[in-house]
């Protein structure tokens, strides 16, 4: 199998849907508040203004670039298109959330800590590890080895 195929390949399973709906989701709606100031968001004016105050400058840019990898990258968790590569995107961008904001609050949400992003950056790297699953749109890209497995 080529290394573009290794990549892509979404594996045989059906528990990469179960991770992709809902972290797609929640990663569609937080880069939307980002980038377009949707669901009670900021937009990217005020996110990056945000983003420069807690010294990740130039803020917009690292606002459109937090809320583009949030967005499209949930985007393709729902759809299950280039999987992998998406949720290392993914993962990185919770890394650095972890780590530039919460990190110093502590684990509870309740004080602004790091508990929610943890929580997304094991599924994203969990379906970095697992691909997207046999309901992936992947699967139009790589026929699996495996087809018969369950």
């Amino acid at each position: 199998m080529s290394l573009i195929n290794r990549i892509i390949n979404p594996g045989t399973h059906w528990s990469g849907l179960a991770l992709r709906l809902p972290l797609g989701t929640l990663f569609v709606a937080h880069g939307a508040q980002k980038l377009f100031g949707w669901f009670g968001g900021y937009g990217l004016e005020g996110t990056g203004q945000w983003m420069t105050s807690i010294g990740l400058e130039p803020g917009v840019l690292m606002a459109a670039l937090a809320g583009g990898a949030e967005f499209l990258g949930g985007a393709a968790l729902i759809l299950g298109l280039l999987t992998r590569p998406a949720a290392l995107v993914l993962a990185v961008t919770m890394l650095v959330a972890i780590f530039s904001v919460h990190i110093g609050n502590g684990l509870f949400m309740s004080n602004n800590g790091y508990e929610f992003g943890l929580a997304l950056l094991a599924g994203t790297v969990s379906l970095l590890l697992s691909g997207g699953g046999r309901l992936s749109l992947d699967r139009v890209f790589v026929k699996s080895d495996s087809e018969g497995a369950a």
